[in-house]
C-alpha cells in the first residue's frame, strides 16, 4: 500500500522546484513520520533539483535533435556552423 501512495503522490507532482517535498509530506504524515522533519531535506533536496533539471534539459535537446533528424529537416551543416542557414523563415 505504501508503493501505491508513493507513486501516485510522485505522479501529482508539479514540476516545480520543491514540489516533490509537498508530495513527500503526505507520505509522512500517512506512514506517521513528524512532517516538520522534511525541512532537513530541503537543502540537499535543492541540489537535487539542480540536477534534475539538467538531465530534463538535456533530454529535451537530444530529443528534439532526433526528431528532427528522423523527419530529414535537420541540416547537418547549420547545425555543427559549418554553414549559415539560408531563409530563417522556412525553419
Amino acid at each position: 500500500m505504501l508503493i501505491v501512495l508513493i507513486i501516485i503522490s510522485s505522479a501529482e507532482a508539479a514540476p516545480v522546484p520543491f514540489s516533490g517535498l509537498i508530495a513527500l509530506s503526505g507520505v509522512f504524515a500517512t506512514v506517521g513520520l513528524p512532517v516538520e522533519s522534511i525541512a532537513l531535506l530541503m537543502p540537499a533536496d535543492y541540489i537535487v533539483d539542480m540536477f534534475e533539471t539538467t538531465v530534463n534539459i538535456t533530454g529535451d535537446a537530444i530529443t528534439t535533435l532526433l526528431v528532427a533528424f528522423r523527419q530529414d529537416s535537420l541540416d547537418i551543416d547549420v547545425f555543427n556552423g559549418k554553414k549559415e542557414a539560408e531563409n530563417w523563415e522556412d525553419m
